[in-house]
């Protein structure tokens, strides 16, 4: 079982505060970098947890340090440099302790799933700034936050912050495009005021200029005011959503055993799972079972160079993608560049920075895993695609036994087009995506998402039968049609029809889709925003007879 990540963050601050106390006491380089390792690793932490103000905080003092880094000849640091860093720790650590709520107790409707303890560090508070000209939009706006389960606060430009748990996030609604000098200097003190808080700023210009004045003085996120409210929405709830991504995995091509203890024990620090092999005789096979997310490749080994491995790699279309770091004594640049060319992502030289090894593995599996998901992914919101969910469907139909249940709902909003056409298709986009929402805040982490097409949904869930499934999404439903999407001028209401079929009666992904989507086809019939299930007979594809 992973740890909670509350225990984690505290593991991670006493390390910390560990590592820079054995430095300001003695002053070795390697405890330098053993703190230098340790704030890396909170970041990464916080950023995993949606916590921008403390991602900010840990990486100004992340950059702080690696400026001072330097040589071992260079340590101890100067003594103004570690008065420094102590206020950057003080300030770090004073915002996390700030950021924990005051009390358990969670005031949110009994409608709204909890959030479970995970997310202790999050309070569920949102600050309105509005200027004179946006209450409308943001009387909408405050309707949604609070229907899933935020506390709104609205307040004046130049209002004094009150005296409060710090919020999740504060969002910026200035009365005009350009932000007064003013305005600019109310954001910078709610920015020191509020560490770890995301500032957004909703409404500014498409000007580099003006975006760059913005962050200077604070902003995290600046959003133009015609992506508007869904933008905002869509924000804040990623905030709150906490994903224990599965363990970054790492394969060791190395033949020497000193340089493989040390590489480990690098990405150990940095909770970064690996697998070494000396042999590369073995790669395809370990490749096979591990499945890892990046290769760090010495150049020279027995047998075979790295080039040549990467080269047999890149003929192979499971692994023509997957990142290649080159870790080598090699110092002739000519070879460095002929590596690269003939297949590899990067080349770092021995002896390593483990600070730098660390950074470049991690944003190599970022992005290698980051395009992956884009694949699979639906862009409006998120969910599995129209292939993917097919897929994903495929493999949970085949895997079920005559002792297993697993339901299907097709689910399509109803008069889409209609508010297209009245509202435009920003509007629209934003009720698809408020769908999307609720589907995610109610279904189980096992259940199975996905945007089929347009404003249809499909959506699986294992170990459920007919009934439970249709209490689900009829709750599901009535939640939808009370949900407020917000527009500039107010908010649209929305109802969403759904078809329901289950395993065993059919017993194919294909003949599930077909028979929730016929039963969808006689909810729409029936009248629209109702939910109906599929016939218990299994060969009867037309639904002579449905179950409202």
């Amino acid at each position: 079982m992973l740890p909670a990540p509350h225990n984690v963050i505290n593991e991670r601050i006493h390390v910390l505060q560990t590592r820079w106390e054995s430095y300001v006491t003695g002053g070795a380089f390697e405890c330098f970098i053993e703190f230098a390792v340790a704030v890396n690793c909170l970041t990464e932490q916080f950023n995993r947890m949606r916590l921008p103000g403390l991602v900010r905080l840990c990486e100004g003092l992340e950059n702080s340090t690696l400026a001072r880094l330097g040589v071992p000849a260079s340590h101890p640091i100067a003594r103004e440099d570690i008065t420094a860093l102590q206020r950057q720790v003080d300030s770090l650590l004073g915002a996390v302790s700030n950021s924990r709520p005051t009390s358990p107790e969670r005031r949110i409707k009994e409608r709204v799933q909890e959030t479970p303890d995970s997310d202790w560090i999050k309070p569920r508070s949102v600050w309105l700034v509005v200027g004179s000209e946006a209450h409308e939009m943001v009387e909408a706006l405050g309707q949604q936050l609070n229907f899933f389960g935020f506390h709104t606060r609205k307040m004046a430009w130049g209002e004094k912050q009150p005296d409060a748990d710090v919020p999740l996030a504060v969002l910026f609604i200035p009365a005009a495009d350009m932000p007064r000098t003013d305005e600019h200097a109310y954001i910078a003190t709610m920015r020191s005021n509020c560490g770890a808080s995301q500032l957004i700023y909703l409404g500014v210009r498409p000007a580099i200029e003006a975006i760059v004045a913005l962050m200077r003085s604070g902003i995290d996120l600046t959003i133009p005011r015609e992506e508007g409210s869904s933008m905002v929405l869509n924000c804040v709830l990623d905030l709150v959503q906490n994903f224990e991504t599965e363990k970054y995995r790492v394969l060791v091509v190395e033949d020497s055993r000193v340089a493989v203890a040390l590489i480990q024990r690098t990405l150990t620090e940095n909770g970064i799972d690996s697998h070494a092999i000396r042999d590369p005789a073995t790669l395809l096979d370990v490749l096979e079972s591990y499945r890892p997310d990046l290769i760090l490749m010495d150049m020279y080994m027995p047998g075979f160079t790295g080039v040549e491995a990467t080269r047999v790699l890149r003929q192979i279309s499971a692994y023509s993608a997957l990142p290649i770091v080159y870790l080598s004594g090699e110092s002739d640049v000519g070879m460095q560049v002929e590596a690269l060319r003939l297949g590899g992502d990067q080349f770092l030289n021995k002896p390593f920075n483990p600070v730098l090894l660390a950074a470049v593995v991690k944003t190599k599996i970022e992005r290698f895993r980051e395009t992956q998901r884009s694949t699979r992914l639906d862009g409006l919101t998120g969910l599995l695609n129209h292939t993917a969910a097919k897929s994903r469907l495929q493999i949970m139909a085949k895997n079920m036994t005559g002792h297993t249940a697993l339901t299907v709902a097709m689910i399509d909003i109803d008069h889409f087009k209609s508010v297209n056409d009245a509202y435009g298709h920003p509007v629209g986009d934003h009720v698809i995506r408020g769908l999307a929402w609720l589907l995610k805040g109610r279904l189980r982490s096992s259940d199975m998402i996905g945007r089929y097409g347009g404003e249809e949904f499909l959506v699986a869930l294992p170990n459920v039968t007919p009934d439970q499934a249709k209490a689900v999404i009829d709750r599901i439903r009535e939640d939808f049609a009370s949900l407020p999407h917000a527009h500039s001028t107010g908010a649209v209401f929305a109802t969403f029809s759904a078809g329901i079929a289950s395993y065993p009666y059919f017993d194919t992904a294909q003949s599930l889709t077909e028979a929730a989507d016929n039963a969808l086809l006689e909810a729409k019939r029936l009248g629209r925003n109702r939910v109906i299930k599929a016939s218990d007979c299994r060969n009867d594809l037309q639904f002579g007879a449905c179950t409202a």
